[in-house]
């Protein structure tokens, strides 16, 4: 199995099922989400530095969990904010994967939605239409991993760098999330 079939596999498995989120509806739900933003920012931040800190070959090993377990938060912040905004029963796959990857992987994101006027037209997806985008979210992020293995032979010049990235992409993240659940969302279910 290649790392981009891994990667594909992975990014598949995260949006497969949203996590439930301990969060309820808020009646301030705009502040309750910046609280939930700042905290999981903090921890993808402390989570990247710290599987960064291992130099060379060895760090090498901590690219995939680190980016892994950063999706993990990143996924539970989304839901955390759906749940803010009484929008969990949305969430689905295809708002999972536009929040994590709208700011990194766009270009295979274009077909899952679309921004009409302060509506968020979100086109269903079936199972072979999210695999296809978790080919090609897969396909960008193995790209990134090869970027982020070569911070390992800085160890701590890398780990810094790494996790201002975790926390600015968690920050993205959470403003994709914001985007979504805030306005109208309406669920294109073709005749």
């Amino acid at each position: 199995m290649s790392a981009k079939t891994s990667l594909e596999d992975q990014v598949f498995a995260l949006v497969a099922t949203p996590p439930e989120s301990t969060q309820r509806l808020s009646e301030a739900p705009r502040a309750a989400a910046e609280r939930a933003i700042e905290g999981a920012a903090a921890r993808a931040a402390l989570v990247a530095g710290a599987f960064a800190l291992p130099p060379g070959p060895l760090g090498w090993l901590t690219v995939a969990p680190e980016m892994l377990t950063v999706w993990r938060i990143q996924r539970q912040l989304v839901a955390d904010i759906a749940a803010l905004y009484g929008r969990s029963a949305e969430l689905g796959q295809a708002q999972m994967l536009y929040c994590l990857f709208r700011h990194t992987a766009a270009q295979a994101l274009r077909d899952l939605s679309v921004r009409v006027g302060e509506r968020v037209l979100v086109r269903p997806a079936t199972a072979a239409v999210i695999q296809r985008v978790a080919r090609a979210v897969g396909v960008h992020l193995g790209q990134q991993a090869a970027g982020r293995a070569l911070t390992r032979w800085m160890p701590l010049i890398g780990a810094a760098g790494v996790s201002a990235y975790a926390y600015y992409d968690t920050r993205q993240v959470a403003r994709a999330a914001l985007a979504l659940f805030e306005r109208e969302q309406v669920i294109d279910n073709p005749v």
